[in-house]
C-alpha cells in the first residue's frame, strides 16, 4: 500500500505552507521531486528549498525527470499521454525507493483541485492496479494570492466569478454574463483578443516570491505593459507563472 499525499504548496514561498503541509511531508517516507530542462531549473530549486526549510526528520527527497508534452494540434491526445508518462515515472520511482509501500508526498503548485492534473494521474495508478491511499492537503492558490497581493477582493457584491484558461478565453472570448473572470494557465496572454473596453486587468507573476510582479489598470493600457513585463520576465528567469483577474464594468455585461 502506497499512502500518497498530495501537498498544496502554494506559489513557491516555504510562508504559504499551512502546518498540515509541514506535518504531512515531515510523515512522508519519501517525497518526490520533478526537473525539467536547463531553462526551468529555477522551479526545482524552489521545491529543494521548501524541503530544506521544513523537514526535520528522516524523509527522503528524490528527484527524477518529468517527461516532456508533445505540442501537436490536438492537445487533449497530447496531455492524455504525458499523464500517462508521468505516472508510468511515478510507478518507476515507487518501485525503486518504495517496493514495500510507504508514505509517499508530491508537492503541488497551488492547491490540487484547482486546475492541476496530479489528482488524475494519481487516478492511473490506481487504474493500474496498485494500492493507493489517497489524502489531499489543500494549499493556498494562486488566486488567493493574487487577490491579496493587490489587495482586492476577488468578485463583486454578490456577484459570480469565472475561472477559466487562457486557452478558452482565446478561442470562445468573454464568458457569457460574467462580470469577473481569473484566467489561469495563460501561456501567451490570451486577455489580448478581447475588445478592451470596459474591462479592467490585475495581473501578478511569481506570486509571493522575491520576483514577484503586479500590474493594474484598464485593460487598453495595462495590457500591452503586461505582454512586455511578460515577455521580459520570462526571457530572465526561463519560466513564468502567472495569473490575471479580469472585471467588466457592470454596463458592459449588460450590453449597454
Amino acid at each position: 500500500m502506497i499512502r500518497l499525499a498530495l501537498i498544496g504548496i502554494g506559489t513557491g514561498n516555504p510562508d504559504h505552507l499551512t502546518r498540515a503541509a509541514v506535518d504531512a511531508m515531515n510523515a512522508a517516507d519519501l517525497i518526490l521531486l520533478p526537473r525539467k530542462d536547463a531553462r526551468t531549473a529555477e522551479l526545482i530549486d524552489l521545491r529543494r528549498s521548501i524541503c530544506g526549510t521544513v523537514l526535520t526528520g528522516a524523509t527522503r527527497v528524490v528527484e527524477f525527470d518529468l517527461p516532456t508534452r508533445a505540442a501537436t494540434p490536438d492537445y487533449r491526445s497530447d496531455v492524455d499521454a504525458w499523464h500517462d508518462a508521468i505516472a508510468a515515472a511515478w510507478s518507476a520511482e515507487i518501485d525503486a525507493h518504495l517496493p514495500d509501500g510507504g508514505a509517499l508526498a508530491l508537492l503541488v503548485w497551488g492547491d490540487p483541485a484547482l486546475y492541476d492534473s496530479t489528482l488524475r494521474i494519481a487516478e492511473r495508478l490506481r487504474a493500474a492496479g496498485r494500492a493507493l491511499d489517497l489524502r489531499v492537503i489543500p494549499g493556498i492558490t494562486s488566486i488567493q494570492a493574487l487577490t491579496a497581493a493587490h489587495a482586492i477582493p476577488l468578485n463583486t457584491l454578490a456577484a459570480p466569478v469565472t475561472i477559466t484558461t487562457g486557452r478558452q478565453l482565446r478561442d470562445h472570448g468573454w464568458p457569457s454574463g460574467a462580470v469577473s473572470v481569473v484566467v489561469m494557465l495563460d501561456a501567451g496572454c490570451a486577455f489580448e483578443a478581447l475588445a478592451p473596453h470596459g474591462v479592467d486587468i490585475w495581473w501578478g507573476a511569481y506570486l509571493g516570491l522575491p520576483q514577484q510582479a503586479l500590474v493594474h489598470g484598464p485593460l487598453a493600457t495595462a495590457g500591452p505593459k503586461i505582454a512586455d513585463q511578460r515577455a521580459a520576465l520570462r526571457a530572465r528567469h526561463g519560466w513564468i507563472m502567472d495569473i490575471y483577474l479580469l472585471r467588466r464594468e457592470a454596463r458592459v455585461c449588460a450590453g449597454q
